[in-house]
């Protein structure tokens, strides 16, 4: 069975009620969820309420998800989402002043390097992070979906509802923003 068969065959479950079956579409999906709220917001423990919250909206809405797209792609779709109302929260916050909760995000494994690695990177990581929070949200959401998640430039469209040629172009942009060399660049290649 593929991954897309197993993930329709777990959505149809989740659906009936069946409490394994949504146990186990959380289990698949939530550290890649994780992953990609943490990188569209900059900030890990808000990433932590924003999985649940797009866990929360995509069972609420599962009888609305078409089993012959990815399912990956629909939750990467809410995720986004849920994310970019974080930062028009977060905006809100700022401007009346209120703090942030802090919540702790140890229960996720993380893909962050290792204790003397991250000493060398810090700077560097942070920085990264940084520029990609404050892309465009037009340009960030297919920079995480077609890097961090991996997803194909066609599912990268259909989970934003924009076409191929926009997926690339705003691709290229991003990756200009900041300051990644072009893929088709020779200098990209060494």
């Amino acid at each position: 069975m593929t991954e897309a068969e197993t993930d329709a065959a777990l959505a149809r479950g989740a659906l009936a009620g069946d409490a394994q079956a949504q146990r186990a579409l959380v289990e698949r999906h939530r550290d890649a969820l994780y992953r990609l709220a943490r990188t569209a917001t900059g900030d890990p423990d808000e990433a932590l309420d924003i999985v649940q919250e797009a866990f929360l909206a995509a069972f609420t809405a599962l009888g609305r998800y078409d089993p012959a797209r990815p399912l990956r792609g629909w939750l990467a779709t809410i995720t986004l989402n849920k994310a970019r109302d974080w930062a028009r929260r977060r905006k809100v916050r700022r401007l009346l002043g209120l703090a942030l909760p802090a919540n702790a995000a140890s229960w996720i494994p993380d893909d962050a390097p290792l204790p003397d690695e991250v000493a060398e990177q810090r700077d560097a990581l942070a920085a990264t992070a940084r520029a990609i929070a404050a892309l465009p949200a037009s340009l960030k959401d297919v920079l995480l979906l077609r890097t961090l998640e991996g997803l194909s430039q066609a599912e990268t469209a259909r989970a934003l509802g924009i076409s191929e040629k926009a997926v690339e172009t705003r691709l290229y942009r991003a990756r200009q923003k900041l300051g990644e060399p072009p893929r088709d660049d020779p200098a990209a290649r060494v």
